[in-house]
């Protein structure tokens, strides 16, 4: 092996031939790996890519920091109507809240998909391209915000016939739906902001502006709600108005580092390859977010059959396992961005190592989350209800709860992954995959082992969705690694 300062000027004489070189220095060997596209590129920067366990919790910290923001929304906004509002009024703002964290979910491919294509056109070297990738996203947020603020009507009826409220509680949903929908145009660029923000590896700068955005919400939901007793509909504004001042906040951003000051062209934003490249991902993202709403929605069906206490008792257990994916979301969300990184510089020695270091630490904080839940879980079932059976059913399948985090760690890595490398198609398919299995498991077990064959089957859904994306880790590997750039 060169020396690590002959091996770096080795790497800028063959740049051009994008070949892999090793370095290693006189103490430890670390893996540099220095790629260009052919052809002209005249923005594209060939920069080194080092993947360590460092750069993994560079990303990994700041998001989940920010993840955990989420929560104190809807804590918030509970804490303000149940102060000022009756318990329909109350029971509107959850089933409100409820439709748009079902609408909006299946619009996290916006979020999603503009991560992994703008990590590939930053591995690729292509500034532009990052560019293009945003405003075509944010275009794309545009039309589908505009149509759900169109649609309004229709959304909400379609809300109020699955949920099926009394009349004061859907009333009272009907005007938090109503106002808060103002907020779909600022909310579904955020989403694309954050992806570009994510996609560029800018971690601290994505933690920023969630918290500008909802410590923003926060502070004018209690002050609209609470202060001027608005009720919800003051709580519904406050969060159209922290959209707008993270929307607003993360564009100014962006736009001061355009490169050369200026947009990219209208060929350049309107490739036709560009352009349906990022619909097909945006496409398989929203399906797999679909048949993963699907599961829980129907975890929670077949539950309902077993009775309200068993209903109220997996309802708890749930919350702690949604609680502790916002850790698994901050590693997923590292494996995106640099597992994008390497395949825009089809670097695959850098990729394999981002596979393997994110597969450690995700299992590594699974572990951690499974024994909380296994040793904590009985104190903190009691802290979030007082009802006696309910309590006994949630410590009876304690230990189901507690092996979700642990098998499912791989599912958020893999996701992470294959959404960083755009295999968007693959990763659909395994969902829809593993939900069938699912349905088969659940309505299966259940009748001979109750809620036991309920949780045996959610775990198995959640464990085969991170198995069958590693089984197909390596054919897509190969396929992208030697295929020529695009």
């Amino acid at each position: 092996m060169p020396p690590a300062r002959e091996c770096i000027a080795a790497a800028a004489r063959r740049e051009s031939a994008s070949r892999t070189v090793r370095c290693r220095g006189p103490r430890r060997r670390r893996a540099r790996v220095t790629t260009r596209r052919p052809g002209p590129a005249p923005d594209a920067v060939a920069d080194p890519i080092e993947i360590s366990h460092r750069r993994v919790f560079e990303i990994t910290l700041p998001m989940t920091l920010a993840f955990l923001t989420t929560p104190l929304l809807g804590m918030t906004d509970i804490a303000v109507v149940g102060r000022i509002a009756d318990a329909e009024t109350l029971g509107g703002l959850v089933v409100g809240t409820l439709i748009f964290d079902f609408v909006f979910a299946l619009c996290n491919f916006l979020r999603a998909g503009t991560t992994g294509l703008t990590a590939q056109a930053l591995g690729a070297g292509a500034k532009r391209e990052i560019e293009a990738v945003l405003i075509r996203a944010g275009l794309l947020a545009l039309v589908i915000s505009l149509l759900l603020v169109l649609l309004e009507p229709l959304v909400m009826a379609l809300g109020l016939l699955a949920v099926a409220p009394g009349p004061r509680v859907a009333e009272a949903a009907s005007t938090y739906v109503f106002v808060r929908m103002f907020s779909a145009p600022f909310a579904l660029v955020n989403y694309v902001i954050l992806g570009s923000v994510l996609g560029r590896g800018r971690s601290g700068l994505a933690l920023a502006l969630q918290i500008l955005l909802n410590g923003t919400n926060i502070a004018l939901s209690i002050l609209f709600g609470l202060g001027f007793g608005w009720g919800i509909e003051g709580v519904a504004l406050g969060t159209v108005c922290g959209e707008a001042a993270g929307c607003l906040a993360g564009l100014a951003v962006l736009a001061g580092g355009l490169s050369g000051g200026r947009l990219p062209s209208h060929a350049e934003i309107f490739e036709r390859r560009r352009f349906l490249e990022m619909l097909g991902v945006n496409r398989d993202i929203m399906i797999r977010s679909f048949c993963l709403l699907a599961a829980f929605t129907l975890f929670t069906r077949i539950g309902a059959g077993l009775g309200p206490v068993t209903l109220a008792a997996n309802g708890l257990l749930m919350t702690l396992f949604m609680t502790g994916s916002y850790f698994l979301d901050g590693v997923a969300t590292a494996s995106e961005q640099l597992a994008g990184l390497a395949v825009g510089a089809r670097a695959r020695t850098a990729f394999d190592r981002v596979v393997s270091l994110t597969s450690l630490w995700g299992c590594v904080i699974g572990a951690v989350l499974a024994a909380i839940v296994l040793l904590a879980g009985g104190m903190l079932v009691d802290l979030l209800t007082t009802e006696p059976g309910v309590r006994v059913a949630a410590r009876l399948y304690l230990p189901f709860a507690a092996a979700t985090p642990l098998v499912g760690a791989l599912a958020f890595v893999m996701d992470g992954i294959y959404i960083g490398a755009t295999w968007s198609r693959t990763m659909r398919d395994m969902m829809v995959l593993s939900l069938l299995a699912f349905a088969a498991l659940g309505y299966g077990l259940t009748p001979a082992f109750g809620n036991a064959g309920l949780w045996l089957g959610f775990d198995v859904f959640i464990g085969l969705r991170g198995l069958t994306l590693l089984a197909a880790l390596g054919p897509q590997r190969d396929r992208v690694f030697a295929a020529p750039p695009r």
